[in-house]
């Protein structure tokens, strides 16, 4: 998953939460309930990034985590 803005990405389905950790934080971002759709349409951009800031970012509810 080359992307200039994602470092990583994992999705629970039981909990539809999409944690997000970005090449630019050392946090871990907690996407909640991101419908299983979204997340495998973001599977599927050619651009995570511009995927990621269209139709997750500011659109979902989120925690911060600071990575251990």
């Amino acid at each position: 998953m080359p992307s200039h803005l994602i470092r990583d990405t994992n999705y629970d389905a039981a909990t539809r939460t999409l944690s997000v950790w970005l090449v630019t934080s050392e946090n871990r971002y907690d996407y909640e309930d991101v419908p299983p759709d979204t997340y495998a349409a973001f599977r599927r951009a050619f651009s995570k990034g511009r995927f990621f800031n269209a139709h997750i970012r500011n659109r979902f509810t989120y925690r911060v985590s600071k990575e251990e």
